[in-house]
């Protein structure tokens, strides 16, 4: 047995976390041949199969299982090493969903910025889950349901508020917002969350079929605006294009939800706190305002 090099292990530990190739590459800014070929080296020189390769991804075998949980802390520990050797710095990385991140975020940052011009700001646009031990992030926006983990400090940044989006000129009755029953009639547009097959059943409205779907919410708001059909998307992301008249809300979600955008960050504080510290007061008054 070879032994194995430094930068395979952690190509592996991306590849574990995802259990998939492609999700792996985007996280470490490389093609999804070069992490495969760099977990096959791995394998070739530990002379054992770490993964199953699927249709839909990769499973662990017994051996990766087990290589991976001792690894992932292996890493952790390089890394904690590395961040107490280096001098500490006014920098804040962020990781947020994209379409919070463009639509919301990215045209407000010049405010922080002006107020807090010695902080460094990092973002980092992508919905999976953030290990904050192997991974440079020290705040992360999560869209959804409550993270239950106990290991982070869970702060609910703003509720879900769900409504509907489509185009000012599509031929709609103007005036109060429209029902369900109404909207059906029209093409639907959904992100992954596919808030229409979860809502429409639980008002008792049956959900029409097929949907126009996207990956992401910027994209389904974006084809609303086109005149494409309705949209649903928080308000928080969908508020911009209403402002500027690029879209027209149609429908609102009235129902109180466990749902939200969730701030985190590791319950142990960071050597950047008050970067950290800056950028989330800042993000609540933004929000609150």
């Amino acid at each position: 047995m070879r032994s194995p090099k430094l930068q395979h292990i952690r190509m592996f530990d991306a590849a574990a976390r995802h259990l998939n190739f492609r999700l792996a590459a985007e996280e470490l800014n490389l093609t999804q041949g070069a992490v495969a070929q760099a977990v096959r080296a791995l394998e070739a020189d530990l002379g054992l199969l770490l993964f199953e390769r699927r249709a839909r991804g990769l499973a662990f075998t017994e051996a990766g299982k087990r290589y991976h949980s001792e690894t992932s802390k292996g890493l952790a520990i390089i890394n904690e090493a590395t961040r107490n050797l280096l001098p500490v710095v006014n920098r804040v990385s962020i990781s947020l969903p994209p379409s919070f991140a463009s639509k919301w975020l990215v045209p407000r940052l010049p405010k922080f910025m002006e107020t807090n011009p010695d902080v460094d700001v990092r973002i980092i646009a992508s919905e999976h889950l953030t290990d904050f031990q192997t991974q440079d992030v020290d705040i992360a926006v999560r869209q959804g349901r409550r993270p239950g983990d106990r290991d982070l400090a869970v702060q609910l940044l703003a509720p879900m508020d769900l409504a509907a989006y489509c185009s000012p000129v599509l031929d709609l009755t103007p005036g109060a917002p429209l029902a369900l029953t109404d909207l059906i009639r029209l093409p639907l547009i959904q992100d992954g969350h596919r808030y229409w097959e979860q809502f429409l059943p639980e008002h008792g409205v049956p959900c029409p079929q097929p949907i126009l779907q996207f990956n992401q919410t910027s994209l389904a708001l974006d084809a609303a605006a086109n005149g494409q059909g309705v949209a649903i998307a928080p308000r928080l992301i969908g508020c911009a294009d209403v402002r500027t008249g690029r879209l027209r809300e149609v429908w609102h979600d009235e129902t109180e939800r466990d749902l939200g955008f969730w701030l985190l960050q590791p319950s142990a504080k960071p050597a950047n706190q008050n970067a950290s510290a800056a950028l989330i007061d800042w993000l609540l008054n933004e929000i609150s305002s």
